[in-house]
């Protein structure tokens, strides 16, 4: 499973409910990176895309404690034992972790790759991402420096670290 987002200098990726800011360019990335494969989602993520509908061509799981909750072309889930069942069944496909914070933070140790919009600004944010490198994570790509306006920023890659403590010494 992979992670994707946008974050700022603190990591953070949102406030208020909606994102730090739209940049073109990132917004082409996620959606040429996801189209076709499976995203996983909690309710409040969905909930802040146009009308509250699932993203198009792609399969859609929405995470959420809450068992009322119904959308059309989703598949709702309410525990992460049920989520990673159902991303089970899409093994034709990549799975791709899109927020928000909390679950970020409970698929984090299923996820092996991220891909992080890293934007060289400190927004005002209520909303984190976990920082990667405090997770054992290395980044292992980044392009170079590219800017929105006055908006600099770099796509960059980061895979879990998955040496032992014993293979590090080696």
């Amino acid at each position: 499973m992979k992670l994707i987002a946008a974050v700022d200098r603190n990591w953070g990726i949102g406030n208020k409910g909606k994102l730090l800011v739209s940049i073109p360019e990132d917004m082409k990335f996620f959606r040429e990176t996801t189209t076709g494969n499976v995203v996983v989602m909690g309710k409040n993520t969905l909930l802040s895309f146009p009308n509250g509908l699932p993203l198009k061509n792609r399969v859609n799981i929405v995470l959420t404690k809450d068992t009322n909750f119904k959308v059309k072309d989703a598949v709702v889930v309410h525990s992460m034992e049920e989520a990673l069942k159902e991303i089970s069944k899409y093994t034709d496909r990549e799975v791709y972790v899109i927020g928000g914070a909390s679950v970020y933070r409970q698929m984090l140790a299923y996820c092996d790759t991220a891909y992080i919009t890293y934007i060289d600004y400190s927004y005002e944010a209520d909303t984190y991402f976990p920082k990667l490198e405090e997770e054992d994570w290395c980044m292992v790509e980044e392009s170079e420096e590219k800017t929105y306006f006055d908006v600099e920023y770099y796509f960059r890659k980061y895979i879990k670290n998955t040496l032992t403590e014993d293979t590090k010494e080696a």
